[in-house]
């Protein structure tokens, strides 16, 4: 049996797939996402989960490989993971009483046959107007920190959050339906 590859740090993407997969092992790609170029927002998520998939897939054998990237866009814009506390408070005020959207990347890439099959997954997440008080407690916990839009959806859903449409693991930053229907698509090898 093909060894399953989780290609992300993302303790949260590890958690979700363990309650799913088993036989799953968690290597971390390299891929320095400041070099992929693609037209569109959600053409990057992809770009970047594909990538990510090959790069460890480079350095293993005999084995599936998952690659995910979760982005926040805000109109055309891709809101990434804030560099200090500061952009933190910018980045939340800036979602503040709007609709952005999540935008998840799937790659699943089989190293012995060489076939690559990709998704991308898009929720739609409208925040409630917040109050300056509410932002800067939330940021000061640190938790917005290593997250795209700096926020955690599992932490923030009852303060935050108006309204979801789409997939919720989505905005987790894994939306295990669409993998799960990927995973079962796969051509046998």
């Amino acid at each position: 049996m093909k060894k399953v590859i989780l290609a992300s740090a993302s303790p949260r993407r590890a958690a979700m797939l363990k309650n799913v997969l088993a036989n799953l092992s968690i290597v971390p790609s390299k891929v320095d996402e400041s070099g992929i170029r693609a037209k569109t927002p959600a053409a990057f998520a992809v770009a970047a989960a594909t990538a990510k998939a090959k790069e460890v897939g480079s350095r293993r054998k005999n084995a599936l490989v998952i690659g995910a990237d979760t982005i926040v866009v805000l109109g055309q814009k891709i809101i990434g993971k804030p560099k200090d506390k500061k952009e933190a408070i910018r980045i939340l005020k800036s979602l503040s009483g709007k609709t952005h959207k999540v935008v998840t990347g799937l790659a699943l890439f089989d190293t012995e046959t060489g076939v690559l099959v990709s998704h991308r997954e898009t929720t739609k997440v409208k925040m409630k107007k917040l109050p300056l008080k509410l932002i800067k407690d939330y940021v000061a916990t640190g938790s917005p920190l290593d997250k795209a839009g700096a926020y955690g959806i599992q932490e923030i859903e009852e303060m935050f959050i108006e309204r979801i449409e789409g997939d919720y693991d989505n905005v987790v930053g894994l939306p295990l339906a669409a993998l799960l229907k990927l995973l079962r698509e796969l051509p046998p090898a």
